[in-house]
């Protein structure tokens, strides 16, 4: 990053944070009003519940990609044994074309599980900025900041995570398309 964009990028972090403190003050003296004086103690506690929340949201989240690798790499296993033990000969290309199927199907459910934790985790983020509003330090909404500014050398986990079901489902596409033509031609 040039120093032109650290220091326009310090700017706009002085002006956000005299902007969020003038919006805060209002915020808490409307909330002070309507809760009381353990508001900060309570939202603090949230903060720190929330935070946690979204940890383990991570955690699952990384769960069901070891699962899906293990389920995904198990049937690649399964039909390199059969094709390996010439168990498809011309009459048995039905069970490749099922399995590469299987195959298929799997990788889509697991981008689909993929895109629902992502939007789960936008939304958890959302919720977490407007929790920073009433905390003395936004330290999530400037991570955001900074990472907007460098968004040409960060590249998300999430789009990271999309290659792997697609490359695998790319195998058991040209799998699939292999026992097809097999299967017709035969």
């Amino acid at each position: 990053m040039t120093t032109d964009k650290i220091n326009q990028s310090n700017q706009n972090s002085s002006e956000n944070i005299s902007n969020r403190a003038s919006d805060k003050s209002h915020l808490e003296n409307i909330v002070n009003e309507k809760y009381g004086d353990k508001f900060h103690d309570h939202l603090l506690g949230e903060y720190k519940i929330y935070i946690e929340m979204m940890d383990r949201i991570s955690s699952r989240r990384n769960q069901a990609n070891q699962f899906y690798i293990s389920l995904l790499s198990g049937l690649f296993g399964l039909v390199s044994i059969l094709i390996d033990k010439n168990f498809f000969s011309s009459s048995h290309n039905l069970i490749l074309l099922l399995l590469s199927f299987l195959g298929l199907i799997l990788c889509f459910v697991w981008l689909t599980t993929i895109n629902s934790y992502r939007q789960l985790n936008l939304l958890k983020f959302q919720v977490i900025g407007e929790m920073e509003h009433y905390l003395p330090f936004a330290c999530y909404s400037r991570e955001w900041e900074i990472w907007k500014d460098n968004k040409k050398t960060y590249m998300r986990l999430t789009e990271v995570e999309k290659y792997v079901p697609i490359v695998l489902a790319t195998a058991y596409f040209v799998l699939f398309v292999y026992s097809g033509f097999n299967l017709i031609n035969k």
